[in-house]
């Protein structure tokens, strides 16, 4: 194992005990956490790194991307859960859906409608999360809080999606705790279990705020290289 990879490892296993232990402070079992490795970006190398060290379940941003380096590890690695975490364009929807296993970033009608049509045409349903914009950011992905009840009735009853949990991204700056606790509110009044939250910097307080998704990339993989731009 090279360098890199027990470096990963390393990192990995670090995380996984940081959210053991936030789970046993707040009386949740280790096991009511998922932890989603956030791949993107990320060389196939490196992530062949994090499969090897027991880690089933990542996260990317785009389905180009996920698309160009996922089939091949998924042969090699087929118990792999592959989440969509970044915007969807209804122009990819397709691809999405016989790519995904998740798709976190549900976050509009139009897309919601395309997904129902795709689903139905392919027969094949990934897990649905509805995004919720909880900070009300002009250029964030996702719906916002005040229209986010109608619109989880929408794609639930409606369109019949598979909506299991909500999402959301907190602004840089802002305290997360409020958008945590305010995700967790909606969840609660649409009896949905999943809820994920919490990254790098702040997974600990999303699990004390009922995280049972926290997204982490950086902790695990050390900072990012920059993205290529757009092909």
């Amino acid at each position: 194992m090279g360098r890199n990879a027990s470096e990963i490892a390393a990192r990995l296993a670090a995380v996984r005990a940081r959210i053991a232990a936030a789970a046993r402070a707040v009386g949740r079992t280790p096991e009511s956490v998922i932890l989603v490795a956030v791949s993107k970006t990320q060389s196939a190398e490196d992530v062949t790194a994090a499969l090897a060290a027991g880690q089933r379940i990542f996260g990317e941003n785009r389905v180009q991307e996920a698309a160009a380096k996922w089939p091949g590890l998924k042969r090699m690695w087929p118990q792999t859960e592959l989440h969509l975490i970044g915007p969807l364009q209804t122009n990819k929807a397709r691809e999405a859906v016989a790519l995904f296993d998740v798709i976190e970033t549900v976050d509009r009608p139009k897309l919601a409608q395309v997904l129902t049509a795709e689903m139905s045409r392919s027969g094949r349903r990934p897990a649905c999360y509805v995004q919720i914009n909880t900070g009300e950011e002009p250029q964030k992905a996702g719906v916002l809080p005040a229209a986010a009840d109608e619109f989880i009735r929408l794609c639930r009853d409606e369109l019949q999606l598979p909506v299991v949990g909500l999402m959301c991204i907190p602004p840089a700056d802002d305290e997360p705790s409020l958008h945590f606790a305010l995700l967790a509110e909606i969840a609660r009044r649409h009896g949905i279990a999943n809820l994920s939250m919490g990254m790098s910097a702040d997974y600990e307080t999303a699990i004390k705020l009922g995280a049972t998704h926290v997204r982490i990339g950086t902790a695990i993989f050390g900072e990012r290289p920059p993205a290529s731009p757009p092909a």
